[in-house]
Protein backbone atom coordinates (compact mmCIF):
# COMPACT_ATOMS: atom_id res chain seq x y z
CA UNK A 1 0.00 0.00 0.00
CA UNK A 2 2.80 2.44 0.95
CA UNK A 3 4.72 1.65 -2.24
CA UNK A 4 1.57 2.12 -4.38
CA UNK A 5 0.99 5.56 -2.88
CA UNK A 6 4.69 6.38 -3.41
CA UNK A 7 4.44 5.50 -7.11
CA UNK A 8 1.34 7.60 -7.55
CA UNK A 9 2.82 10.56 -5.69
CA UNK A 10 6.20 10.73 -7.48
CA UNK A 11 4.47 11.36 -10.82
CA UNK A 12 3.73 14.95 -9.84
CA UNK A 13 6.26 15.68 -7.08
CA UNK A 14 9.18 18.06 -7.59
CA UNK A 15 12.69 16.61 -8.09
CA UNK A 16 13.70 17.61 -4.57
CA UNK A 17 10.66 15.92 -3.05
CA UNK A 18 11.19 12.82 -5.22
CA UNK A 19 14.79 12.61 -4.10
CA UNK A 20 13.82 12.85 -0.43
CA UNK A 21 11.09 10.23 -0.79
CA UNK A 22 13.41 7.90 -2.72
CA UNK A 23 16.00 8.09 0.05
CA UNK A 24 13.31 7.27 2.64
CA UNK A 25 12.08 4.28 0.62
CA UNK A 26 15.69 3.04 0.19
CA UNK A 27 16.24 3.24 3.95
CA UNK A 28 13.00 1.37 4.57
CA UNK A 29 14.12 -1.33 2.12
CA UNK A 30 17.49 -1.73 3.82
CA UNK A 31 16.62 -1.37 7.50
CA UNK A 32 12.85 -1.92 8.06
CA UNK A 33 11.23 -5.27 8.78
CA UNK A 34 9.19 -5.47 5.58
CA UNK A 35 7.14 -8.43 4.46
CA UNK A 36 8.43 -10.35 1.47
CA UNK A 37 5.69 -8.80 -0.71
CA UNK A 38 6.43 -5.24 0.45
CA UNK A 39 10.15 -5.82 0.03
CA UNK A 40 9.71 -6.88 -3.60
CA UNK A 41 7.43 -3.92 -4.21
CA UNK A 42 9.95 -1.51 -2.68
CA UNK A 43 12.75 -2.94 -4.83
CA UNK A 44 10.59 -2.56 -7.93
CA UNK A 45 9.84 1.07 -7.01
CA UNK A 46 13.53 1.82 -6.44
CA UNK A 47 14.35 0.20 -9.78
CA UNK A 48 11.79 2.46 -11.41
CA UNK A 49 13.59 5.51 -9.99
CA UNK A 50 16.63 4.63 -12.13
CA UNK A 51 14.64 6.12 -15.01
CA UNK A 52 13.94 9.40 -13.24
CA UNK A 53 14.96 12.30 -15.47
CA UNK A 54 16.37 14.29 -12.53
CA UNK A 55 20.02 13.46 -11.75
CA UNK A 56 19.39 14.59 -8.16
CA UNK A 57 16.98 11.69 -7.63
CA UNK A 58 19.38 9.07 -9.02
CA UNK A 59 22.31 10.47 -7.05
CA UNK A 60 20.26 10.41 -3.86
CA UNK A 61 19.37 6.79 -4.59
CA UNK A 62 23.07 6.00 -5.10
CA UNK A 63 24.04 7.65 -1.81
CA UNK A 64 21.28 5.85 0.10
CA UNK A 65 22.31 2.40 -1.18
CA UNK A 66 26.04 2.78 -1.73
CA UNK A 67 27.43 1.44 1.55
CA UNK A 68 25.05 -1.46 2.15
CA UNK A 69 25.84 -5.08 1.36
CA UNK A 70 22.04 -5.61 1.20
CA UNK A 71 21.52 -3.18 -1.68
CA UNK A 72 20.00 -4.78 -4.81
CA UNK A 73 22.82 -5.72 -7.14
CA UNK A 74 20.88 -4.81 -10.29
CA UNK A 75 20.25 -1.27 -9.03
CA UNK A 76 23.85 -0.77 -7.92
CA UNK A 77 25.17 -2.01 -11.27
CA UNK A 78 22.82 0.31 -13.15
CA UNK A 79 23.93 3.26 -11.02
CA UNK A 80 27.57 2.33 -11.69
CA UNK A 81 26.88 2.94 -15.39
CA UNK A 82 24.93 6.16 -14.85
CA UNK A 83 26.45 9.63 -15.32
CA UNK A 84 29.98 9.79 -13.88
CA UNK A 85 29.07 12.00 -10.90
CA UNK A 86 26.38 9.46 -9.93
CA UNK A 87 28.35 6.33 -10.79
CA UNK A 88 31.32 7.44 -8.70
CA UNK A 89 29.21 7.22 -5.51
CA UNK A 90 28.57 3.48 -5.80
CA UNK A 91 31.83 2.61 -7.55
CA UNK A 92 33.82 4.07 -4.67
CA UNK A 93 31.75 2.57 -1.87
CA UNK A 94 29.49 -0.33 -2.75
CA UNK A 95 30.46 -3.79 -1.47
CA UNK A 96 27.92 -5.29 -3.87
CA UNK A 97 29.95 -4.77 -7.05
CA UNK A 98 31.77 -7.88 -8.20
CA UNK A 99 35.48 -8.06 -8.96
CA UNK A 100 34.88 -8.59 -12.68
CA UNK A 101 32.54 -5.58 -12.75
CA UNK A 102 35.19 -3.39 -11.14
CA UNK A 103 37.72 -4.59 -13.71
CA UNK A 104 35.35 -3.67 -16.53
CA UNK A 105 34.84 -0.23 -15.01
CA UNK A 106 38.58 0.31 -14.82
CA UNK A 107 39.12 -0.83 -18.39
CA UNK A 108 36.34 1.43 -19.67
CA UNK A 109 38.20 4.45 -18.32
CA UNK A 110 35.22 6.72 -17.76
CA UNK A 111 36.11 10.04 -16.06
CA UNK A 112 36.68 9.73 -12.33
CA UNK A 113 35.74 6.06 -12.05
CA UNK A 114 39.25 4.61 -12.09
CA UNK A 115 40.09 6.85 -9.15
CA UNK A 116 36.90 5.75 -7.40
CA UNK A 117 37.92 2.10 -7.73
CA UNK A 118 41.47 2.85 -6.56
CA UNK A 119 40.30 4.32 -3.24
CA UNK A 120 37.68 1.68 -2.36
CA UNK A 121 37.87 0.27 1.17
CA UNK A 122 39.07 -2.99 -0.37
CA UNK A 123 40.61 -3.41 -3.79
CA UNK A 124 41.21 -7.06 -4.78
CA UNK A 125 44.57 -8.09 -6.27
CA UNK A 126 43.18 -8.64 -9.77
CA UNK A 127 41.57 -5.19 -9.82
CA UNK A 128 44.78 -3.58 -8.56
CA UNK A 129 46.72 -5.32 -11.33
CA UNK A 130 44.44 -3.85 -14.01
CA UNK A 131 44.68 -0.36 -12.50
CA UNK A 132 48.48 -0.65 -12.48
CA UNK A 133 48.39 -1.58 -16.15
CA UNK A 134 46.05 1.05 -17.58
CA UNK A 135 45.55 3.95 -15.15
CA UNK A 136 47.45 7.22 -15.11
CA UNK A 137 50.03 8.16 -12.49
CA UNK A 138 47.62 10.01 -10.18
CA UNK A 139 45.19 7.08 -9.98
CA UNK A 140 48.08 4.67 -9.43
CA UNK A 141 49.36 6.88 -6.62
CA UNK A 142 45.93 6.68 -4.97
CA UNK A 143 46.02 2.89 -5.29
CA UNK A 144 49.52 2.63 -3.80
CA UNK A 145 48.55 4.82 -0.83
CA UNK A 146 45.31 2.91 -0.21
CA UNK A 147 45.92 0.61 2.76
CA UNK A 148 42.88 -1.44 1.70
CA UNK A 149 44.33 -2.29 -1.71
CA UNK A 150 45.82 -5.74 -2.20
CA UNK A 151 48.94 -5.27 -4.32
CA UNK A 152 50.82 -8.37 -5.44
CA UNK A 153 54.58 -8.08 -5.89
CA UNK A 154 54.13 -8.42 -9.66
CA UNK A 155 51.76 -5.44 -9.58
CA UNK A 156 54.25 -3.32 -7.65
CA UNK A 157 56.95 -4.36 -10.12
CA UNK A 158 54.74 -3.29 -13.02
CA UNK A 159 54.07 0.08 -11.36
CA UNK A 160 57.82 0.63 -11.08
CA UNK A 161 58.31 -0.36 -14.69
CA UNK A 162 55.52 1.88 -16.00
CA UNK A 163 55.66 4.84 -13.65
CA UNK A 164 58.88 4.66 -11.65
CA UNK A 165 60.00 7.85 -13.39
CA UNK A 166 57.23 9.82 -11.64
CA UNK A 167 58.36 11.35 -8.36
CA UNK A 168 55.00 10.98 -6.61
CA UNK A 169 54.90 7.28 -7.49
CA UNK A 170 58.40 6.70 -6.15
CA UNK A 171 57.56 8.46 -2.90
CA UNK A 172 54.35 6.48 -2.46
CA UNK A 173 56.10 3.18 -3.16
CA UNK A 174 59.01 3.88 -0.82
CA UNK A 175 56.56 4.73 1.97
CA UNK A 176 55.07 1.22 1.82
CA UNK A 177 56.25 -1.17 4.53
CA UNK A 178 55.75 -4.19 2.25
CA UNK A 179 58.11 -3.00 -0.50
CA UNK A 180 60.65 -5.82 -0.71
CA UNK A 181 64.40 -5.24 -1.16
CA UNK A 182 64.27 -6.43 -4.82
CA UNK A 183 61.53 -3.87 -5.52
CA UNK A 184 63.42 -1.11 -3.73
CA UNK A 185 66.45 -1.97 -5.82
CA UNK A 186 64.37 -1.96 -9.01
CA UNK A 187 63.14 1.52 -8.09
CA UNK A 188 66.73 2.66 -7.52
CA UNK A 189 67.78 1.21 -10.88
CA UNK A 190 64.90 2.99 -12.59
CA UNK A 191 65.94 6.31 -11.09
CA UNK A 192 69.59 5.70 -12.02
CA UNK A 193 68.61 5.13 -15.63
CA UNK A 194 66.59 8.33 -15.69
CA UNK A 195 69.48 10.32 -14.26
CA UNK A 196 71.89 8.88 -16.81
CA UNK A 197 69.59 9.85 -19.67
CA UNK A 198 69.03 13.30 -18.16
CA UNK A 199 72.69 14.25 -17.86
CA UNK A 200 73.52 12.77 -21.26
CA UNK A 201 70.76 14.69 -23.01
CA UNK A 202 72.11 17.94 -21.56
CA UNK A 203 75.69 17.03 -22.46
CA UNK A 204 76.82 17.47 -18.86
CA UNK A 205 78.68 14.17 -19.16
CA UNK A 206 79.36 11.97 -22.13
CA UNK A 207 77.06 8.92 -22.25
CA UNK A 208 79.77 6.46 -21.17
CA UNK A 209 80.77 8.45 -18.09
CA UNK A 210 77.13 9.18 -17.23
CA UNK A 211 76.31 5.48 -17.43
CA UNK A 212 79.25 4.60 -15.15
CA UNK A 213 78.45 7.28 -12.58
CA UNK A 214 74.79 6.36 -12.36
CA UNK A 215 75.55 2.64 -12.33
CA UNK A 216 77.87 3.09 -9.37
CA UNK A 217 75.30 5.28 -7.63
CA UNK A 218 72.77 2.49 -8.13
CA UNK A 219 75.27 -0.03 -6.78
CA UNK A 220 75.77 2.07 -3.64
CA UNK A 221 72.02 2.11 -3.11
CA UNK A 222 71.83 -1.63 -3.69
CA UNK A 223 74.52 -2.26 -1.08
CA UNK A 224 72.66 0.00 1.37
CA UNK A 225 69.43 -1.95 0.75
CA UNK A 226 71.25 -5.28 1.14
CA UNK A 227 72.66 -4.17 4.49
CA UNK A 228 69.22 -4.60 6.05
CA UNK A 229 68.34 -8.09 4.74
CA UNK A 230 68.84 -11.60 6.06
CA UNK A 231 70.02 -14.66 4.15
CA UNK A 232 66.67 -15.67 2.65
CA UNK A 233 65.80 -12.17 1.54
CA UNK A 234 69.34 -11.71 0.23
CA UNK A 235 68.79 -14.71 -2.05
CA UNK A 236 65.67 -13.04 -3.45
CA UNK A 237 67.57 -9.80 -3.99
CA UNK A 238 70.41 -11.66 -5.72
CA UNK A 239 67.98 -13.43 -8.04
CA UNK A 240 66.44 -10.08 -8.95
CA UNK A 241 69.88 -8.61 -9.63
CA UNK A 242 70.79 -11.61 -11.75
CA UNK A 243 67.53 -11.47 -13.72
CA UNK A 244 68.08 -7.79 -14.47
CA UNK A 245 71.75 -8.13 -15.41
CA UNK A 246 73.01 -6.16 -12.39
CA UNK A 247 74.78 -8.97 -10.55
CA UNK A 248 78.37 -8.09 -11.44
CA UNK A 249 81.75 -8.74 -9.85
CA UNK A 250 82.06 -4.99 -9.26
CA UNK A 251 78.83 -4.88 -7.27
CA UNK A 252 79.82 -7.90 -5.18
CA UNK A 253 83.26 -6.45 -4.49
CA UNK A 254 81.65 -3.19 -3.43
CA UNK A 255 79.31 -5.07 -1.09
CA UNK A 256 82.11 -7.10 0.43
CA UNK A 257 84.32 -4.05 0.93
CA UNK A 258 81.38 -2.42 2.72
CA UNK A 259 81.41 -5.34 5.15
CA UNK A 260 78.32 -6.98 3.64
CA UNK A 261 79.17 -10.65 3.61
CA UNK A 262 75.49 -11.66 3.48
CA UNK A 263 75.00 -10.42 -0.09
CA UNK A 264 78.28 -12.01 -1.21
CA UNK A 265 77.31 -15.36 0.32
CA UNK A 266 73.88 -15.25 -1.32
CA UNK A 267 75.42 -14.42 -4.70
CA UNK A 268 77.91 -17.29 -4.50
CA UNK A 269 75.11 -19.67 -3.51
CA UNK A 270 72.89 -18.50 -6.37
CA UNK A 271 75.62 -18.61 -9.00
CA UNK A 272 77.25 -21.87 -7.91
CA UNK A 273 74.12 -23.82 -7.03
CA UNK A 274 75.53 -24.62 -3.57
CA UNK A 275 73.42 -24.34 -0.43
CA UNK A 276 73.82 -21.12 1.53
CA UNK A 277 75.12 -23.04 4.55
CA UNK A 278 77.86 -24.70 2.49
CA UNK A 279 78.96 -21.35 1.06
CA UNK A 280 79.07 -19.84 4.55
CA UNK A 281 81.27 -22.70 5.76
CA UNK A 282 83.70 -22.18 2.87
CA UNK A 283 83.93 -18.46 3.60
CA UNK A 284 84.46 -19.17 7.31
CA UNK A 285 87.56 -21.24 6.48
CA UNK A 286 90.46 -18.82 6.91
CA UNK A 287 92.79 -21.10 5.00
CA UNK A 288 90.74 -20.41 1.84
CA UNK A 289 91.41 -24.00 0.75
CA UNK A 290 88.22 -24.23 -1.31
CA UNK A 291 87.53 -20.56 -1.91
CA UNK A 292 88.98 -20.38 -5.44
CA UNK A 293 87.02 -23.43 -6.75
CA UNK A 294 83.79 -21.96 -5.35
CA UNK A 295 84.57 -18.55 -6.82
CA UNK A 296 85.25 -20.00 -10.27
CA UNK A 297 82.23 -22.33 -10.14
CA UNK A 298 80.11 -19.24 -9.55
CA UNK A 299 81.33 -17.95 -12.91
CA UNK A 300 83.10 -14.92 -11.51
CA UNK A 301 86.27 -13.73 -13.30
CA UNK A 302 89.44 -15.53 -12.24
CA UNK A 303 91.37 -12.25 -12.35
CA UNK A 304 89.21 -10.88 -9.53
CA UNK A 305 89.62 -13.89 -7.20
CA UNK A 306 92.72 -12.50 -5.38
CA UNK A 307 90.84 -9.25 -4.69
CA UNK A 308 87.88 -11.04 -3.15
CA UNK A 309 90.18 -13.30 -1.14
CA UNK A 310 92.01 -10.23 0.18
CA UNK A 311 88.70 -8.57 1.04
CA UNK A 312 87.57 -11.70 2.91
CA UNK A 313 90.90 -11.83 4.75
CA UNK A 314 90.49 -8.22 5.80
CA UNK A 315 86.93 -8.90 6.94
CA UNK A 316 88.14 -11.86 9.03
CA UNK A 317 90.79 -9.67 10.63
CA UNK A 318 88.86 -6.49 11.36
CA UNK A 319 85.44 -8.02 12.01
CA UNK A 320 82.24 -6.02 11.89
CA UNK A 321 81.57 -2.42 12.78
CA UNK A 322 78.88 -0.94 14.96
CA UNK A 323 77.77 2.59 14.28
CA UNK A 324 77.98 4.81 11.18
CA UNK A 325 81.50 6.15 11.77
CA UNK A 326 82.94 2.72 12.57
CA UNK A 327 81.28 1.28 9.46
CA UNK A 328 82.81 3.79 7.04
CA UNK A 329 86.20 3.50 8.76
CA UNK A 330 86.01 -0.26 8.33
CA UNK A 331 85.15 0.13 4.67
CA UNK A 332 88.10 2.46 4.06
CA UNK A 333 90.55 0.11 5.81
CA UNK A 334 89.30 -2.81 3.75
CA UNK A 335 89.60 -0.94 0.46
CA UNK A 336 93.14 0.15 1.34
CA UNK A 337 94.00 -3.41 2.35
CA UNK A 338 92.90 -4.79 -1.02
CA UNK A 339 94.73 -2.02 -2.86
CA UNK A 340 98.01 -3.27 -1.35
CA UNK A 341 97.80 -6.16 -3.84
CA UNK A 342 98.75 -3.66 -6.54
CA UNK A 343 101.90 -2.38 -4.86
CA UNK A 344 104.93 -2.66 -7.09
CA UNK A 345 102.89 -3.35 -10.22
CA UNK A 346 104.00 -1.81 -13.47
CA UNK A 347 101.44 0.97 -14.21
CA UNK A 348 100.98 -0.56 -17.64
CA UNK A 349 99.79 -3.79 -15.98
CA UNK A 350 97.10 -2.22 -13.82
CA UNK A 351 93.65 -3.55 -14.70
CA UNK A 352 90.15 -2.17 -14.51
CA UNK A 353 89.73 -3.40 -10.93
CA UNK A 354 92.50 -1.08 -9.79
CA UNK A 355 90.60 1.92 -11.14
CA UNK A 356 87.45 0.59 -9.53
CA UNK A 357 89.16 0.23 -6.17
CA UNK A 358 90.58 3.72 -6.39
CA UNK A 359 87.07 5.08 -6.89
CA UNK A 360 85.85 3.01 -3.94
CA UNK A 361 88.69 4.42 -1.84
CA UNK A 362 87.72 7.98 -2.79
CA UNK A 363 84.07 7.29 -1.94
CA UNK A 364 85.08 5.74 1.40
CA UNK A 365 87.25 8.75 2.28
CA UNK A 366 84.40 11.15 1.62
CA UNK A 367 81.93 9.03 3.60
CA UNK A 368 84.38 8.83 6.49
CA UNK A 369 84.85 12.61 6.48
CA UNK A 370 81.07 13.16 6.52
CA UNK A 371 80.55 10.62 9.31
CA UNK A 372 83.45 12.07 11.33
CA UNK A 373 82.15 15.64 11.15
CA UNK A 374 78.62 14.48 12.04
CA UNK A 375 80.07 12.61 15.02
CA UNK A 376 81.94 15.76 16.11
CA UNK A 377 78.77 17.84 15.78
CA UNK A 378 76.83 15.41 17.98
CA UNK A 379 79.55 15.45 20.66
CA UNK A 380 79.61 19.25 20.60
Amino acid sequence: MIVRRFLQWVRTASPGDRAEATAALARAYLYSDLSEHDRKAAQAALTLMLDDSAPLVRRTLAEALSRSAEAPHDIILALAHDAPDIAVVVVERSPVLLEIELIEIVRAGRPGLRAAVAVRPWVPEAVSAVIAEVADAEVCRMLIENEGADLAEATLERLIERLGHVGAIREALLARQDLTPPLRQALAAKLAGLLAAFVSERAWLNPEVAARVTREACERTTVAIARRVDGGTALELVQHLRDTGQLTAGLLLRALLAGNRTLFEAALANLSGFRLERVAAILDDRSFATFAPLFLKAGLPASAEPLFRAAMTALHEVGFAHGPLAAVQLRRRMVERVLTLYRGHDPRELDGYFALLRRYAAEAAREEARAFTEDLAEVA
